[in-house]
């Protein structure tokens, strides 16, 4: 009987010793060694020069945070995958190795067509997506976990169609990328352009990677605008400023993005061309945005763009995240707890100046800002509340 005691006590003993370092195993997995951070974006191909700025911006903020004590105490670690410009199937396969490989949670993202690919395994497997670079609005809910800090394509077309109306134009013709990307822009500002009593006089599409679109553009010009919107994005707009100025039209355009690349394509045709869209500008007021800036410069070699400087600010909002996420406790990498976290409080420190607040459809509502190209160089005109 004695000896049945004191055995039944060492089970006891034994089961609440494996309860204890249970638990103690159970924590120790919820905090890995690093926090690794995925990345799908383009690092290769046509529009590798998105993958390179993208992934600059993202180094950039790991190693100062790392720098920092990383987050919790536990470093942060980019492993980053390439969707090769823009490649559905290439997205779907770095998104499987990222979760089997790597075991990540949180990835951010780029590109519609890679982004609309791996959303369902990004709600299959309950990882949060943030993109800081993808526009077309048809990502808007994609998945239960995606969050947006770059605005959309539809948002920067109706601020530029908002711009032309307020210029006095009546007529208006657009050149789209025949895309998601450049539907969401037509499919916004053709119903405002109308309900402001202009006329849509021509709507015409190219496919992205387009080397030749004469064609499109020799039916806008037939059809006689008062202004052109290009509803597209590099190296497109690059390609179509100069085949339209070399058309001998000489309409006002506008579009929603020009970057060192497009200049390098357009030249000289490029003079007078205004777009809309985010805005990066360090200034003396903006410690955060000052101290970035010279450290990507430093890095680099060059003042950084947008995309890198919102790809630098995700893994600010990521590391957030992260914090809020262990107070909630649990499972706190999972996409349902990050999400709660984020609703939390939706404003975040913002790398652009002051903060920007995630709506209720998970993009970050910032302003955008008006540029003219003027010797070559984009000129800032103002600020623009987004439509």
């Amino acid at each position: 009987m004695i000896g049945n005691k004191r055995r039944f006590t060492l089970c006891v003993a034994a089961i609440a010793a494996a309860s204890v370092f249970g638990s103690a195993s159970a924590q120790q997995s919820s905090d890995p060694k690093t926090y690794k951070i995925g990345a799908i974006l383009a690092m290769s191909g046509g529009a590798s020069f998105y993958g390179t700025v993208m992934s600059q911006g993202i180094k950039q903020a790991i190693d100062e945070i790392n720098a920092k004590g990383g987050v919790n105490g536990i470093p942060l670690e980019a492993v980053i995958e390439d969707h090769k410009s823009g490649n559905a199937q290439e997205a779907v396969s770095a998104m499987n190795r990222l979760i089997t490989i790597n075991n990540v949670k949180i990835v951010m993202t780029s590109f519609t067509a890679p982004t609309q690919a791996i959303a369902p395994i990004a709600d299959q497997h309950r990882i949060l997506l943030l993109n800081g670079g993808g526009v077309s609005n048809s990502l808007v809910g994609v998945s239960k976990y995606i969050f947006h800090n770059r605005s959309l394509a539809a948002d920067l077309g109706l601020s530029a169609a908002s711009y032309l109306h307020a210029s006095g134009a009546k007529k208006i013709a657009g050149l789209q990328w025949k895309n998601d990307a450049g539907d969401s822009i037509v499919n916004a500002v053709g119903p405002y352009w109308k309900d402001k009593g202009g006329t849509v006089a021509a709507t015409e599409a190219v496919p992205q990677g387009a080397t030749n679109m004469d064609t499109q553009i020799a039916k806008i010009r037939a059809s006689n605008p008062d202004a052109i919107g290009l509803w597209m994005f590099t190296p497109e707009t690059g390609l179509a400023i100069k085949r339209i100025r070399e058309f001998g039209m000489k309409q006002p355009l506008i579009g929603v993005e020009f970057t060192p690349n497009d200049a390098k394509i357009a030249g000289t045709h490029a003079e007078g061309y205004m777009f809309i869209n985010d805005y990066f500008a360090p200034s003396d007021d903006q410690p955060w945005s000052k101290a970035f800036a010279e450290g990507y410069e430093k890095r680099y070699g060059k003042k950084p763009d947008f995309y890198a400087a919102n790809y630098y600010e995700g893994v600010y909002v990521i590391a957030e995240l992260l914090k809020r996420g262990k107070q909630i406790g649990g499972d706190y990498m999972d996409a349902e707890v990050l999400k709660k976290a984020l609703y939390s409080n939706p404003k975040f420190d913002s790398v652009y100046g002051g903060q920007m607040t995630y709506k209720p459809n998970g993009v970050a509502q910032k302003r955008v800002g008006l540029f003219k190209v003027v010797n070559g160089k984009n000129e800032f005109q103002k600020f623009v509340a987004v439509q």
